[in-house]
């Protein structure tokens, strides 16, 4: 679905899927249908008789820029997803993505069950023409800024021409939101020498070259190079994004752990770590998950942005104003135009 450009977005919240219930998505939408770019509109979906109290009581009321469409059932962390989108067709998710794929929204904001979001949303929305998998895309800090990791989970067992149309997705999605105007793409692998890697790195190494007129590609990285000011989208399957981002995502859980033990070891050191808070309050800044605590499923006829499940209201705020910016730089159309050129050049009109 793609709106005329100029357009805010037209907002569906499932706001009952998350691990802080629906109070806190209901918070979320105060606070980005209060700032300086509002999305045009905002539609919570969920039961209605928990909704409307909550609604009331953060000062919000029904208008031109809010609704509240009912949904009687939840999708929980724990339903098995194919099972839960036959069984719960009255769900929040599910009416929220019927709601894109009827047209009165562009985009979804959940915070629930991954696994039923996906499924839902490509069976409900389907792919882009020529795009045979979609791909959830994710933003990681880096040396001097961030970069986009590309897929984080959706499709494990990806073929070359899938990791074709993942950098493709993954650079429109670094346009519009890391604001890079021509983003360098690498693809991950164990080492840059020409040939090393498996047989879907060597092929699909070869088809990025073919497409160089589409994407800016960089060449093969590797995982000591990811972290630093290399690339501005890193490629890979779904399988190892997954592995990826859920290790760093650990690994910064460890060291921060590990420096908290460490600066209240002596009395010196919680002295010097008083003294360095201010460095400490800026290192927090650049890994906050509020900022960038979302990944959208890529290449869908639709736009759906998945928070995590803890997701706070100021990191479900951000996931809003995300999705109201893919909108409003048509970014589909330009990834719609983009996906049917690398296609005619590698001789593969429809992909399976």
């Amino acid at each position: 679905m793609v709106t005329s450009s100029g357009s805010t977005g037209r907002i569906a919240v499932d706001a009952m899927g998350g691990d802080l219930g629906p109070a806190e998505v209901v918070e979320a939408v105060r606070l980005a249908l209060a700032d300086r770019h509002p999305p045009q509109h905002v539609t919570i979906v969920g039961d209605q008789a928990v909704l409307d109290p909550l609604v009331a009581a953060a000062g919000l009321q029904r208008s031109s820029r809010l609704s509240v469409h009912h949904a009687s059932e939840v999708i929980t962390m724990d339903d098995k997803p194919l099972l839960a989108l036959k069984r719960k067709r009255d769900a929040s998710m599910v009416r929220a993505i019927e709601l894109v794929k009827n047209g009165a929204a562009d985009v979804v904001v959940s915070c629930g069950n991954t696994g039923a979001l996906m499924a839902g949303g490509t069976l409900r929305l389907r792919t882009m023409d020529g795009v045979a998998r979609p791909a959830l895309a994710a933003i990681c800090p880096r040396e001097g800024g961030h970069f986009v990791l590309i897929d984080a989970g959706a499709n494990p067992d990806a073929k070359p021409e899938h990791l074709v149309h993942n950098a493709i997705l993954g650079s429109h999605y670094c346009r519009v939101t890391l604001g890079v105007k021509r983003p360098r793409v690498g693809l991950m692998t164990i080492g840059t020498e020409e040939g090393k890697g498996n047989a879907l790195i060597t092929e699909t190494n070869d088809l990025l070259k073919r497409v160089g007129d589409i994407i800016h590609y960089a060449g093969p990285i590797e995982g000591f190079q990811v972290f630093a000011e290399h690339v501005d989208v890193v490629v890979c399957d779904g399988f190892v994004g997954n592995i990826m981002i859920k290790s760093w995502e650990s690994l910064l859980k460890f060291f921060k752990t590990m420096l908290r033990e460490e600066l209240h070891a002596t009395p010196l050191r919680k002295i010097g770590g008083r003294l360095s808070r201010g460095a400490f309050d800026a290192f927090r800044e650049r890994i906050n998950p509020e900022r960038y605590g979302y990944a959208p499923l890529l290449g869908l006829n639709g736009s759906i942005l998945k928070a995590h499940g803890s997701a706070n209201r100021g990191a479900i705020k951000s996931a809003i104003l995300a999705a109201q910016e893919i909108v409003k730089t048509n970014m589909n159309e330009h990834i719609g135009a983009d996906i049917a050129r690398a296609n005619e050049l590698l001789g593969q009109p429809a992909l399976a």
